[in-house]
Parts: structure tokens; sequence; C-alpha cells
């Protein structure tokens, strides 16, 4: 990876002079007149920068020319042999017998079979995301941020990190317990020279530990060489204990480091046999026979003895840690892992076998180091025991610092780990290897190997159950850039090993298991709160496309049923500085149904160079974004405004989920206040105030600009204002004219002691001689308000009114409750709670002119004039009952169909509206409610 931060910054420095010209260029390209094509030379400079492969020079540089640090680790030296030696370590020279002792021949196969099932099925995933791109550094934890997303990504990383740290320990330790074994001063040991004790041990680890340090430091290519050694120290260590079963096939007396009571006398057992190959040994050693450990005093089980098993099959990833320093990671991980993991899976399946055949069980469970003892030379399997053990830990530390300092330079953390990104000359990360470093230190003070154990399993094995998560979303995703050149892997075996790894993982210890994975969703969310934006991509999209595509096709429109409607809205914004009222209201409305914030632009295509919308489209999702409201955008490019939004009612939507109602600020010569600097959402944090309120910065300017003056003339005029409603209702939308929303306070409003009202006058007031409360508008204004009503915070605050207007002076006469008590069971069977006001609006009605031969609104061939002292009148009564309104909902007529009666159809709303709270003028088309279960 440093190789990459070097050539990237060779590259910039060879070019800047070209870079900062083609940056005024690309500006120059998107403000002015260039066409897409004319972008190509840049477009191409960058795309070359983003495919060059991190392990091959590109630009300027020759391979030959790149600095020191670059990438040079091989498959062999780079994955084999570190994975290698982390698989064999503690496990192959320490606790070999104590497996078989403990769990027989038989479970203790079976148990390697599961473990290697298990990381079977994570190297096939392991192998499909290192084949699908380009690898850097960071292992495990880069492939599943890349993948699953930073917040997940990085939690898991994190663990990742500390699973790496306390296996450190571990194996430190380990080494630590054969020091001691072999040179101690306690019973049992080949050599009493050594002083023991806690704080002896401790300080042994340390030493070991500091020589890891030292090797950290220097760099990956000292790691290396110094694995390579050790690597074939281990080999001739492996194969002398192979030899040494044959050449010693005798029996022999072994001591116990744990002596053993003897139950037929006071005397203690304190050897065991070898007894050489023996079929009757091998039939003793067959079946399980969990006893106490007695390093820890602790009873074993399948699950306990699994956990200190399955350390032998951790190291898979050892060669992936080091994925910033290969030559080609892509291709070294898949290779190098699978042929690590097939060798060891040999070897142990063999020693299991072996062991088994030659020695007692009363020495398998008592004496860790018995592969020592039977040994044709003795000190060949310590040196191996030695050398494997210091590599793990040594794996595990350099692997760590890379995981660590990968975190830090993604920023997941913010600033707090900034200073762990600092790297020497050759790109070694040395703070995050003394940070490394002294964790490990801490945890030498544990002291027990076995006590460690567990952790570090379910560490890991929670790590592999995230990579196979990370390899099964981009399988299910069926993303076209999901690519692997590894093609053995399939859905069923990620979900397969993904399902494994958390069994198992409450198998070991449920409370660990349930910690670890607490510990997971409090970092993905410390993580998504404290990182800042990443461009990585992350698979929820991808697989919330996949799903929402597959259930968009299974959602019918023509199974719709009214029990289930629900209003879907498409709002008309022109500017949205003065309707920032109307989008968070109409947001409140749509009682979880499809919300579309559409606007129309205009102009022509053809006399522009490229599509403007799509510039505009950003800064109208990030209006959205700030206003906290769950909305579409939906922008059009048309000559006139009516034409754009007959495509926006036709169009807007997919499938199912397409508008059913259109909503519009109402035309009038109000004067308009800009939003953005008023609502209190835009005053805080100040860059936040400056790009949206002030168009000299930034270019927020560019989309919405200034408010127009009164004296300025309208982009929409009277008559395509009045057609588009004509529209919408020819095309089956139900329509609503929202009115003085921009009065609204919905700071004071929901922070209001009094109850404020939700009215709705379901009523025609164009023809009051025909007033009805039982037609569609009726039934449409009702279901929006009690639908206002449900929103929580409009519900602590609000209560709704029906009114019920009638002629007469007392409201005790039989019509009257006969009507209230209609009204009354029709609230009751759509089950809306609303309280019921009787208004006399007799003296109003009478302000009605002559009858007239065709109505204004074509619904019927006889009405009676509307004259302005009714509508004034009316505005009067409805203004008289709204002194604690916070909205009215008012019924609206069909336009007439004769263009040229548009104004006076206009100006009798306006009229009717007249300096009123809020109002929302409702035309409905839709059944929306049901008296059905």
């Amino acid at each position: 990876m440093t190789a990459v931060f070097r050539l990237f910054s060779s590259v910039k420095h060879h070019d800047s002079r070209h870079l900062k010209k083609s940056n005024k260029t690309e500006m120059a390209e998107l403000e002015g007149n260039a066409a897409p094509n004319e972008r190509t030379p840049l477009v191409n400079y960058r795309l070359s920068r983003s495919l060059s492969s991190p392990g091959t020079a590109s630009f300027d540089k020759e391979p030959a020319q790149q600095e020191p640090g670059s990438r040079k680790l091989s498959t062999f030296l780079g994955v084999v042999v570190p994975c290698t030696l982390s698989m064999f370590s503690v496990i192959l020279f320490l606790r070999m017998g104590f497996l078989i002792g403990q769990a027989g021949l038989l479970v203790g196969i079976a148990q390697f079979f599961l473990a290697y099932c298990i990381i079977g099925l994570t190297i096939l995933s392991v192998c499909a995301i290192s084949t699908n791109g380009a690898i850097e550094g960071g292992g495990a934890y880069f492939m599943i941020s890349r993948t699953l997303g930073p917040e997940f990504g990085g939690s898991v990383g994190v663990l990742f990190y500390f699973a790496n740290i306390f296996s450190s320990a571990l194996y430190t330790l380990g080494l630590v317990e054969a020091l001691l074994g072999n040179f101690g001063v306690e019973d049992g040991s080949l050599a009493q020279s050594l002083p023991a004790g806690r704080w002896w041990s401790f300080l042994y680890g340390t030493l070991f530990l500091l020589f890891n340090l030292v090797v950290c430091l220097v760099g990956a290519q000292m790691f290396a060489r110094t694995s390579l050694v050790i690597f074939c120290v281990v080999q001739v260590a492996i194969v002398s204990v192979f030899i040494s079963f044959g050449v010693e096939n005798k029996p022999m007396n072994i001591s116990l480091i744990h002596h053993i009571p003897d139950h037929g006398s006071n005397d203690t057992i304190t050897q065991a046999l070898y007894t050489g190959f023996n079929v009757e040994t091998a039939r003793q050693n067959l079946w399980p026979e969990f006893g106490t450990d007695y390093s820890t005093g602790t009873i074993m089980n399948f699950a306990t003895v699994f956990a200190i098993m399955f350390n032998g099959c951790t190291g898979i990833m050892a060669g992936a840690n080091m994925s910033g320093d290969l030559k080609n990671p892509s291709r070294s991980i898949p290779i190098g892992t699978i042929a690590a993991v097939l060798a060891t899976f040999v070897v142990y399946l063999l020693l299991c076998i072996f062991v088994a055949f030659t020695c007692q069980r009363e020495l398998l469970q008592n004496n860790y180091m018995v592969l020592q003892y039977i040994n044709m030379w003795a000190p060949l399997p310590v040196i191996g025991l030695y050398s494997a053990t210091l590599s793990a830990a040594l794996s595990c530390l350099i692997g760590a610092s890379r995981i660590l300092e990968a975190l830090s330079r993604d920023k997941l953390f913010g600033g707090v780990l900034r200073l762990l990104t600092i790297t020497n000359r050759s790109g070694n990360p040395y703070v995050a290897v003394f940070v490394s470093w002294f964790l490990v230190q801490l945890i030498l003070l544990i002291q027990q190997v076995n006590a460690l154990a567990p952790i570090v399993s379910l560490l890991f094995i929670l790590c592999y159950a995230a990579v196979n998560i990370a390899c099964l979303a981009l399988e299910w995703a069926s993303a076209p850039n999901f690519r692997p050149m590894f093609k053995y892997f399939t859905w069923h075996t990620c979900l397969l090993g993904a399902v494994s790894c958390l069994v198992m993982m409450f198998l070991i210890d449920p409370m660990y298991a349930a910690i670890a994975i607490a510990c997971v969703a409090v970092l993905v969310l410390v993580i998504h709160y404290m990182s800042p934006d990443s461009s990585w991509g992350s698979i929820t999209q991808a697989l919330i496309f996949h799903q929402v595509r597959k259930y968009l096709l299974l959602l019918d429109i023509r199974k719709d049923h009214i029990k289930y409607w629900r209003p879907q809205m498409l709002l008309l914004v022109n500017n949205p500085r003065s309707c920032c009222q109307i989008i968070s209201f109409t947001n409140d409305l749509k009682k979880g149904g499809l919300f579309v914030v559409g606007h129309v632009e205009v102009g022509s295509l053809c006399e522009q160079p490229y599509d403007p919308m799509q510039r505009q489209t950003t800064f109208w999702m990030d209006l959205v974004d700030n206003l906290k409201v769950k909305a579409f955008v939906e922008l059009t490019l048309c000559p006139t405004v009516q034409l754009g939004v007959e495509n926006l009612m036709r169009i807007s939507g997919l499938g199912g989920m397409k508008p059913n109602t259109v909503m519009m600020g109402f035309y009038d010569n109000c004067a308009q206040e800009d939003t953005f600097v008023s609502m209190e959402v835009f005053k805080e944090p100040k860059e936040r105030r400056v790009q949206f309120a002030d168009e000299e910065y930034g270019k927020m300017g560019e989309a919405f600009p200034p408010l127009r003056k009164l004296q300025d003339e309208k982009v929409l005029n009277l008559s395509e204002y009045v057609a588009i409603i004509s529209d919408a209702i020819k095309l089956t939308k139900n329509v609503c004219l929202l009115r003085y929303f921009h009065q609204m306070d919905r700071a004071d409003l929901f922070s209001w002691k009094q109850t404020k009202y939700i009215d709705v006058w379901p009523v025609n007031m164009m023809k009051p001689e025909m007033a009805s409360y039982f037609d569609v508008t009726c039934f449409f204004l009702l279901q929006l308000a009690c639908i206002l009503n449900m929103v929580p915070h409009w519900r602590k605050v609000t209560r709704l009114r029906v009114f019920l207007c009638v002629e007469g002076g007392d409201n005790n006469e039989p019509g009257t409750r006969r009507r209230e008590a209609k009204l009354k069971e029709l609230l009751t069977q759509l089950r809306i709670q609303a309280d019921i006001n009787i208004i006399n609006w007799e003296h109003v009605i009478c302000l009605r002119g002559h009858p007239e031969g065709a109505a204004l609104t074509d619904e019927a061939p006889v009405a009676m004039a509307i004259t302005e002292e009714y509508l004034r009148a009316m505005n009067e009564l409805i203004k008289q009952q709204s002194q604690n309104t916070a909205v009215n909902f008012l019924y609206l007529t069909r336009p007439p169909v004769d263009t040229s009666r548009y104004p006076e159809y206009l100006s009798r709303y306006d009229l009717l509206t007249h300096d009123l709270p809020p109002t929302v003028l409702v035309h409905g088309l839709s059944a929306v409610t049901s008296t059905d279960l």
C-alpha cells in the first residue's frame, strides 16, 4: 500500500502543473458549454489512475525505478510461510497430545474436520473477494470494509485487530510455557536452571516480545526473511517428529508434569507409558475422556477442547494481513492460503493418528511436551516449537499493526487515530507497531494459554463469519462488477460458512459470543457517527436495490384494495426557498406512502450542451436531507411548465408506487419569505447556513435562485395553473392546493400549550344547495385530516374538528339532530375520532345570487350563481371559527371545461380562503375509506 501512495505522490509531483490545468479545464467544461465527450482526456487520465494495479508501476515510472518499500513479497514468502507458521505454532508442538488425551482419536479428528470445514468455507469467500479487485493494506479488514461499508467493516476490523493482539500474546505465552517446561526449576522440566514464577514468566514473555518488536520495526522484508528461516527450521522439526515415531518404536516411561493420584494407594502416578505403535493403545484412545486441564484447573468438554484446538486453524488470514506488501495480492492470497491449509491439515491428521497409536491417555493429558520426549534428538522439537511459536507471535503482531494503520488511515474514528498513520521512509507504520506491541505486553499479564485460547478463537470465528457474510451479500446483490476470478464458491458455501461460524461461537462460549456481537453493534454506531463519508460503496445499497426491484414487481396495482390505500404525494415546487414549510407538511401527510418532490425547469435540452438537471438533482437531494423528510426528487426540463408537470404526473414513481395525489402551492400574490434563512434547520451549523441561505457562496444559488419579487413576472400564468389542476384530475390524480403555509411556525406550533385544531369543512361551498357529506371529496378530506392527526407530533397538540353546516336558527331542531347523528355514525364507522361543530350558515346562504343555466363547475345542469358577497361572508364565517386552528381542510371543485372561465374559478377560491390560517383545498377522486375489517 505504501508503494501505491508513493507512486501516486510521484505522479502528483511529476504532473502537478498538468493536474492544475486539468482541474481548471474540468471546471470550465462543467460550467461552460463543453460537451461531455470533450472531457475524455481528463476522464481517461483519472480512470487510468483508478484502474492501475497496486502492484504494478504505472504512468511515469518503470518497475525498476520504484522506491524502496514497494510491494515485494511473493506468494510463498508473503502467504504460505506466515499462514503455515501461524497454524502450527503452539497447537502442533504443545497441544496435540492434550487434544487426543481429552477428546480421543475419533472426536479429535472430527474436531479438525469441523474446524477445517469452517475455515475452508471461509477461504472460498476470501478467495472470491480477494480476486474481485485490487487489495490494499489491512487484509480482512480492507476486504470487509470495502464490501460491507465502513460501519460494519470497521467494527469487524477492530475485533480482528484485537484477535491478532490476543493471538500474539497467546503464542508468546506458549513460548514461555515451552521454555519453562524445558529449563524451569519446576518439576517435570528437563534442565532445572531458569527461575520460574508469575513475574519471571512475564519477563521472559517481554524479552520474546521485544525481539518481535525489533523485527516489526525493521519492516516487512525483515519479517519475510526471518519467517523463511523459521519455516525451514519448523519443517525439519516436523519431519523429525514423524521419523521419531518410527525410530523410537519401543515402550518408555515419561514423567508427568501433573501427578495423578493412585486410587489404589496413597501414592501418586508420576510416569506414564509411551508404547510405540500399539493397537491396544489406539483402542484406549479412541473415545473421549474429558478431564481437568492441569494448567488451569478447568473441567474440559467438547467446546473447551475445540476452542483450544481451533487456534491451530486461525492463521488463514496471516497472508491476507500482508496484502499491502504482496506483489500480486489477488493471486497470492487464494493460492498461498489454500496451499497452507491443505498442508497443515495433512500434518495435523497424521499427527493425531500417530499420537493416538503410541501414547497412553494419562501421558497425553498430563504432559504437554510429549513430542519432545519421544524425539530421536530431543532439542529439535524444542527448537521447532520455539521457532514456530515465535514466528506466529511475530506474524500476528505485524498483521495487527497493518490493520491498525488501515483503520487510522481510513479515519473511521475521526482524528483520534491520526498519529497511527505515521510511517518511516520505507512505509513501515512504526507508531502502529508500538501501540500493538504495548497492548500485547499488557495481555501477557494473564499468563495462561488455555484461558486466552477461547477469546482468540471467538474473535477469529467472528471475523470469518463477517468475511462469509460479505461474500454472501455480494453474491446475493448480483452486482455486475462482482466478477471474481476465483469461481469455486456459491452463495450456499458463503451462507453455510457464516452460519457455521456463528453456531460455533455460541457453542464455545455463549457469554463471550454475545459480548463480541454486542461490541460489533456498539462499534457500528460509533463508527457511523464518527467516520466521514466514504467513497468505497456499501453493499447495503446493492442489496436494497435488488430487493426493492423484486418487491416492486410483486406490487401489482391490479391487486390494490381500498383498506390499504395510502396517500402517495407528488409535490410540485418552483423554488424551495419559499416552500420548505409545504415540503415538511406534505411529509407529515404521506403516512408511510410515496413522497416525490417535483420541479420543472423551463427550457429545451437541444439548446444545452448537457442535461442541467443532473447537476441540480444533487442540490435538491441535499435539501431533502436537510429538511429531514423522506422524499424522492424528480426534475425535468420542458418548454412549458404545464407540459413538464404532465410529464411528472405520468412518469413519477415506478410500478405500483406512483403518486395518486398532486400537491401545489396556491396561486396568489402573497409576499414570499426565504425559509432557508428563517427556518431553524438552516441556521446551524454555520457552514450549512452559508451553503443554503447565501447564493454568493457555494453552488446552491445556481439551483435555487433568489425569490421572485412582487413586480417580477411569474413563470406560470393563471390559466396554466388552473390547466394543471384540470390535467391532474384528467389523469385521475387527487389534487390539494396549499395556501398560507409560509405563516406556519412549526416550532411554535408543536411547543404550543393550548390545544390547536385541525378543521374539516366537508361541504362543497360553491354549491351549498347540494351540500352532502358523503361524496368522494368529503371522504378524502376526512381521510387526509385524520392522517395528519395520527402523526405523533401533531396528535400531541391538535384535535380534529368536523363542521356540520345547517340552515335554521335552532341547533336542536330534529332535522339538525338527524344530520348530526348521521355524521357521527359515519365518523364512528370510519374510526375517526373528531368533535362535531354545528354551524348555522343560513345568513351566508341567502347571499347567493340567482339561478344560472350552467354551473361553473359543470357538475350539474342547474346551480345557483356564486356572488362575491357570499364568498366574503363564507370566508368570514370560517375565519370566526379558526381562532385556534392549525390547518383548515376545504372542498375544491373541478375546474370548468370552458378555459375562459379559469380566472373566475381561481378568484372565487382566492376570496374564499383570504387571510385564513394555513389551508388545504382538496379535490378527491380516489375511494380512500372502508368500513370493513
